[in-house]
């Protein structure tokens, strides 16, 4: 049985790089019509069949993120809808709060027009991911609450770096009594970025104080009390390390009610640098995440599975970045 053409040959007898026969073959755009057209012609003079090829999964890109689309989540998930786009894929948007009760995972290999799925710190159970994956339905993980086979897709920031740092600069300013208001017990960032902190307080020869360790959910609500209940400690550390900006933005109302001056009497440090960092008085010392990035390497990951090349890398780390601004300071005497 005589074979076609490979995608090579097509290549050389068209004049174009085997990159644009891969384009056109897969319908992609960024081809101009006289280009396509060479393509298609080299391929009737070669033999008049296309190289055999399994096709790349079409249809729209299911994004779940169910969460308020503010600062955080919103940055991942519009930097996945402009790349997306800029890929020529069309995007279904699952998101807000209420979408937590609601089972989707299950049924995304048999619905309709959709072609592959990006989640962003998925609620779901890791067994669900796993069942998914086991399908052979295409999708990413970004910022995965647990841990994930290796062979899943996923993209997150370099939690224990950017905690470790953070904790390196207030150690490094003088404190040793330093409170962390964790995030819950059982995301993975929480768990990455408690042994980061635990890492830099042993290089500067502390312990971690349990009683200074108050895991709970990431809002203002929780940065305020908690906040207040470690500065009203007899003994009251000298620094708070906040698992996100928001929790840091209450501990710093907190401190204030209470007539402290921030950094002077306490320091004070979030995670994740978002518009919030700047806007608070004093602004500040965080972790930015590249929340961005992790959007647009989650869409180009997903693009290569759907486009089924191979991929090295499955897990995705991004770096961090201590940004140090006026809420940190030296340890009071």
């Amino acid at each position: 049985m005589t074979q076609g053409p490979t995608v090579r040959d097509i290549a050389a007898h068209a004049g174009v790089s085997i990159a644009t026969v891969s384009r056109v073959l897969n319908d992609q755009e960024h081809v101009s019509p006289g280009t396509r057209d060479l393509v298609q012609q080299a391929i009737d003079e070669l033999g008049g069949r296309s190289p055999r090829r399994r096709p790349s999964r079409t249809g729209a890109i299911f994004v779940r993120c169910p969460y308020l689309l503010t600062d955080y989540f919103g940055l991942i998930v519009s930097s996945i809808a402009e790349t997306l786009d800029l890929h020529g894929r069309q995007l279904v948007l699952n998101a807000g709060e209420a979408a937590q009760e609601v089972p989707v995972l299950g049924s995304l290999p048999a619905r309709p027009g959709i072609g592959g799925a990006i989640v962003v710190l998925p609620p779901e159970p890791g067994e669900e991911l796993i069942a998914l994956q086991g399908t052979g339905f295409p999708f990413v993980v970004v910022d995965p609450r647990e841990d994930v086979p290796r062979d899943i897709a996923a993209v997150s920031a370099a939690h224990f770096a950017g905690a470790r740092s953070l904790t390196a600069h207030l150690t490094g300013l003088g404190h040793r009594r330093i409170g962390l208001l964790a995030g819950p017990d059982n995301w993975l960032a929480s768990t990455a970025r408690r042994a980061g902190h635990v890492s830099a307080l042993a290089d500067a020869g502390v312990l971690l104080d349990r009683q200074l360790a108050l895991p709970g959910e990431p809002t203002v609500r929780f940065g305020f009390q908690a906040a207040q209940r470690l500065l009203n400690l007899r003994d009251r550390p000298t620094a708070l390390v906040c698992f996100n900006d928001k929790v840091a933005s209450g501990a710093l109302a907190a401190a204030v009610q209470m007539g402290l001056s921030v950094p002077e009497d306490v320091s004070i440090a979030g995670f994740d640098d978002i518009d919030l960092a700047q806007a608070t008085r004093p602004m500040l010392t965080t972790v930015r995440q590249p929340l961005g990035e992790m959007g647009r390497i989650a869409v180009g990951l997903l693009v290569r599975i759907l486009d089924r090349h191979r991929l090295d890398a499955l897990h995705v780390e991004l770096a961090t970045e201590l940004i140090v601004r006026a809420s940190t300071g030296p340890a009071p005497r």
